[in-house]
């Protein structure tokens, strides 16, 4: 049976390397689904995906809004074009089975947002490296997935959400959270993710680091690891601890939630160099901070996201959360 909702995929390719597969995607999902694809991409390459993309899969380009941050463009272009109330958003890379799709979609039921787990399908080591940032977020509170449901009303009657900012993903679900919007933490449900290119891997590094000036308390405790790690050259066996305490912090998130059934075992041992990854390349985003922003297309962004409490302030609402707001599944 069709689902009674849209899936919105915003798109902005450079070049076509990964076309084939998509359509593959998409000409399966259109049987599940309204699909509408929001598309950013130079008018060639927009062009030619008009002619690749199934029959029955809308093609639309991005209609003009306020800010840098092209993908909230997209999206909002999506939630005003859907033809249904519920509206399931996914990045290109994101790839919905049957199961987690009515999952998601069914829980909208009791919620005004869902965001479910993202898992990495294939994992090459680059994958597998990142993924010790989803078993961390998971055990200090819930990852970030590219891929959200939500009722649309509830953002549209909120104005949309800010697209001068670089973590548009949590903008959004922070902009849902000042209206009073429910949300609920699908940390059960897989959906999964192809990996980047790793040439993109690497490119992202500090871009993603940046995202905790949307989160103070994780952006200071990041920022000490680096002189922590230091400080303990001189302890081999303090640095030790270190790592072995970073690694079951990631292996409770793991266990968390039913993530056993979504991550291998050996997930957890990758957390240690995520963390170092990350305890050298947030310093670097502070630089970039200090510089203007950090580097977003053709220039600068400098907010990461906008605190929940000043959402609040500007939409003059104070939560009205449903019973079941924030509750994980």
């Amino acid at each position: 049976m069709t689902l009674d909702a849209e899936y919105v995929l915003p798109l902005r390719w450079p070049d076509d390397a990964g076309l084939d597969e998509l359509v593959g995607y998409l000409t399966g999902l259109r049987d599940l689904i309204d699909v509408t694809v929001v598309d950013g991409s130079s008018p060639e390459l927009f062009a030619r995906h008009a002619r690749a993309l199934p029959a029955g899969v809308r093609h639309l380009p991005v209609a003009p809004r306020p800010g840098r941050n092209g993908k909230v463009a997209g999206v909002m272009t999506g939630l005003h074009a859907a033809r249904h109330e519920v509206v399931v958003i996914a990045d290109d890379d994101v790839r919905y089975d049957e199961g987690a799709l009515r999952a998601v979609v069914g829980m909208l039921d009791a919620a005004d947002l869902v965001r479910p787990q993202n898992v990495f399908s294939p994992a090459p080591w680059h994958a597998r490296w990142d993924t010790g940032r989803s078993l961390l977020n998971r055990a200090l509170g819930h990852d970030y997935p590219g891929t959200l449901a939500l009722r649309r009303r509830v953002l549209l009657d909120a104005g949309g959400y800010d697209g001068d900012v670089l973590f548009e993903n949590l903008e959004l679900i922070r902009t849902v959270q000042a209206v009073g919007g429910g949300v609920i933490a699908a940390d059960r449900i897989g959906v999964a993710r192809r990996p980047p290119a790793l040439r993109h891997f690497l490119g992202q590094r500090v871009r993603q680091a940046y995202d905790d000036f949307a989160q103070p308390a994780r952006l200071l405790a990041e920022l000490s690891v680096l002189p922590l790690a230091l400080a303990s050259l001189r302890r081999p066996r303090r640095l030790l601890l270190g790592v072995a305490g970073v690694v079951a912090l990631a292996e409770a998130g793991r266990r968390r939630a039913g993530g056993r059934r979504l991550f291998p075992a050996t997930a957890s041992l990758w957390a240690p160099l995520w963390l170092a990854e990350r305890a050298v390349c947030v310093w670097l985003a502070l630089g970039a901070r200090l510089r203007g922003g950090v580097r977003y297309s053709d220039g600068r962004l400098l907010r990461a996201a906008t605190p929940l409490r000043e959402l609040r302030r500007r939409t003059g609402e104070h939560p009205r959360h449903r019973s079941d707001a924030g509750a994980t599944t």
